[in-house]
């Protein structure tokens, strides 16, 4: 079986100065052997950590829309940031990848349904929400989240949201192993949600990293 942490960040996001072996080095010792690598606005990062992990890497990329932010999984190259939510999904989908939602219901950060309304039209369109995110600080979006991902028949994901090392491993997916997309849909269906929430202290790592990025 996989502990998969379906949402985490590194160096190449510019909120987060985790480099690649500080990734591999914390999944080692905690025990996940299957991460989602979903920078914000590019899969190099992703893409390096999966020729040296010694455990599954999922390529993924965080795009920030006009509507809010979606994931992208199983890509191999850039979705622009910026662009109109259905296109960022219809590039995701041209490159055979599948659309998750991250924090969808998260109301302090650019997520999709933080106003209520958000991309409702748009979820035919989503395979996946994210119903556990460890960074979420408003109480009850995970269990909305979770609420939305029933109501629309989606399957449910979770992730760390990991911007520093010590928090990935805080939210993870027991799941079966899996070869390809199809293979991860059927795999996220027998899933097993675990998680636990981040402390905020490591949002200041983030302002940091973000700070030293905007002025290096």
């Amino acid at each position: 079986m996989l502990r998969a942490d379906l949402h985490i960040h590194t160096a190449y996001s510019m909120d987060s100065a985790t480099t690649l072996e500080q990734v591999v080095d914390r999944c080692l010792k905690v025990g996940i052997n299957c991460v989602a690598v979903a920078d914000h606005g590019t899969v190099a990062g992703a893409i390096e950590l999966r020729k040296i992990a010694p455990f599954k890497v999922v390529v993924a990329e965080e795009v920030l829309t006009d509507q809010g932010e979606v994931i992208g999984l199983f890509l191999e190259r850039d979705v622009p940031s910026g662009v109109p939510a259905a296109d960022a999904i219809a590039m995701i989908r041209e490159q055979g990848g599948l659309v998750c939602l991250p924090h969808p219901c998260d109301r302090l950060r650019s997520s999709m349904l933080r106003d209520g309304r958000g991309i409702l039209n748009l979820l035919p369109s989503v395979d996946i929400i994210e119903v556990f995110n460890s960074r979420t600080l408003v109480p009850d979006a995970n269990a909305r989240a979770h609420k939305l991902a029933k109501q629309h028949h989606l399957l449910c994901s979770a992730g760390s949201d990991a911007h520093t090392a010590a928090e990935i491993g805080n939210a993870w997916v027991e799941m079966p192993e899996f070869e390809n997309q199809q293979g991860f849909l059927r795999a996220l269906a027998q899933g097993r949600i675990y998680g636990r929430r981040s402390n905020p202290v490591h949002r200041f790592a983030s302002v940091w990293a973000r700070l030293t990025s905007l002025f290096s």
